[in-house]
């Protein structure tokens, strides 16, 4: 009995001196935690501030290329501004002939549509007798005698002279009955009559005939003072 009480006690202070061990044991691991946790502290910020110097000094020496960059690149631009300065030049001289090639066609044109006028009103000139005789020899006809078919072959070949006339743009002046006007009539003689206007044509002596725009010849007048 005395071994057996013996070996209980042994057992429980083994177990009594098991768990001051645990106890001993578990702030020694918490310990070594926080010492192990501040060592890494400890141990990382000496290690960022060299990488922050490390990427400080790598940006200043990537300045000296970016640098040298800036400068190609500026010299890339002046080299593009000739470039361009030269297209600008040739691009004004180029628009500045053009233009002077489009003031000569629109010259030239001109000058060709008054040398053709010129030529039409000259030939209208000359033809204009031929139409004043045709009227001329039509009036002296007796009225018996417009039947007859030499007179009327006449008649129709003044008729279509008259009308080639008219699509060519040559057409009469009108002045019977009309005020005068000095740039369309020419008076040759006045008379005195109260059953006429002041300034209005009493008569047309010879017709007048226009080329478009322009008076080929002045009508001929009688006006009434």
């Amino acid at each position: 009995m005395a071994e057996n009480n013996s070996e209980e006690v042994k057992d429980e202070k083994e177990e009594v001196l098991e768990e001051s061990e645990n106890l001993n044991e578990e702030p020694e691991e918490s310990r070594e935690e926080e010492t192990s946790e501040a060592a890494e502290e400890e141990t990382e910020s000496p290690k960022d501030a060299p990488e922050e110097q490390a990427e400080t000094e790598s940006g200043e020496e990537e300045n000296p290329k970016e640098g040298a960059e800036a400068k190609k690149g500026i010299f890339k631009k002046k080299k593009k501004d000739k470039k361009d300065e030269q297209i600008e030049d040739l691009t004004d001289r180029l628009k500045r002939q053009m233009a002077e090639f489009e003031n000569f066609r629109k010259r030239t044109e001109k000058e060709k549509s008054q040398m053709y006028d010129m030529g039409a009103k000259t030939i209208v000139e000359k033809v204009l007798p031929v139409i004043d005789n045709f009227e001329r020899g039509l009036g002296a006809v007796p009225e018996e005698n417009m039947e007859d078919p030499f007179v009327d072959g006449m008649n129709k070949i003044y008729k279509q002279m008259m009308t080639v006339l008219e699509e060519a743009g040559v057409k009469p002046i009108e002045a019977q009955g009309k005020e005068f006007d000095p740039e369309y009539h020419n008076a040759v003689m006045h008379v005195e009559d109260e059953n006429f206007g002041e300034n209005e044509i009493v008569e047309e002596l010879q017709k007048g005939y226009m080329y478009r725009d322009t008076v080929v010849r002045h009508s001929m007048v009688k006006v009434a003072n």
